[in-house]
């Protein structure tokens, strides 16, 4: 459900369009953010509403943003099983510490994204981990859309044409968080699946169905960009990317003891040079 347009008459001056634009309040839409999130109606469960820092429903071809402290948990939902969540992490007051794809894959010797992954920056940090995964359709080998890929294959891929490139979204997300396109290195995605074959091609295995969903806590404080656009090697013709839900809540970082912590002799590692990294700046 959209903002109903006012015909011409309405707004022709500027006391007509305030009227207007001021009777839309409290109007809901599918894709929007809440605020505040804690006016959310469906707090993931054992959540308590007060608890919720963010809720927004991101429409197919659009973008959203957050800073996170560290420790919150930030869940995503794929509603029709065509959304695509593009990420991109950056160490909020560090931007050039950012989340590394291919450290990310390598040290903790797995390309496939899921539950217990770390999400690692190019010091050895933890920017973020995988606690929960519904899906199994994820990918952090091929990044996300651009420009010239759209436009070749339908037609544009400008943030304002109705088949924006996820990069161009990334673009604009980091402008508004005092970022510029120097600052945006490979994405991961999830929802939509990619494997390697034997021969070394690289196989799309699409959507894990609706509402799928997948849960990462910041183990740093992160800024979040988020652009929902369909995968690259997704098949169909047609652009098709349907709504993303996006809710994050308060929690706590990965500590010593817990499983995660110890899973791998890699992850304990990289959450020894977080915390030590935060220790030094007294924030752990």
């Amino acid at each position: 459900m959209g903002t109903p347009s006012a015909p011409p008459s309405v707004t022709a001056s500027a006391y007509g369009a305030r009227a207007h634009a001021r009777a839309q309040e409290g109007t809901p839409a599918d894709a929007m953010p809440v605020v505040p999130a804690s006016e959310w109606p469906e707090p993931p469960p054992g959540v308590a509403a007060g608890d919720l820092v963010w809720a927004e429903t991101v429409a197919g071809g659009n973008y959203t943003h957050k800073v996170l402290a560290r420790g919150t948990e930030l869940r995503l939902t794929d509603l029709t099983g065509d959304a695509c969540a593009h990420l991109l992490l950056h160490c909020a007051d560090r931007p050039w510490e950012r989340m590394n794809t291919a450290d990310t894959v390598k040290v903790l010797w797995n390309a496939y994204l899921g539950e217990g992954h770390l999400l690692l920056s190019d010091q050895g940090r933890v920017l973020a981990s995988v606690v929960q995964d519904t899906s199994g359709r994820h990918d952090a080998l091929t990044g996300t859309s651009t420009l010239a890929r759209n436009a070749a294959r339908y037609g544009d891929g400008t943030p304002q044409s109705a088949s924006p490139a996820g990069r161009e979204l990334f673009k604009l997300a980091a402008l508004k968080n005092g970022l510029t396109p120097r600052d945006l290195p490979p994405s991961v995605s999830f929802f939509q699946g990619v494997r390697i074959a034997e021969d070394g091609t690289t196989v799309f295995t699409g959507s894990a169905g609706p509402g799928a969903s997948v849960t990462l806590r910041a183990e740093q404080d992160v800024t979040v960009l988020l652009a929902n656009v369909p995968h690259p090697l997704d098949p169909r013709p047609r652009y098709v990317c349907g709504d993303l839900q996006v809710v994050a809540y308060r929690a706590r970082p990965t500590a010593p003891g817990d499983a995660l912590w110890d899973a791998a002799p890699e992850g304990r590692r990289a959450f020894l040079n977080t915390v030590d990294h935060l220790t030094a700046r007294g924030l752990a």
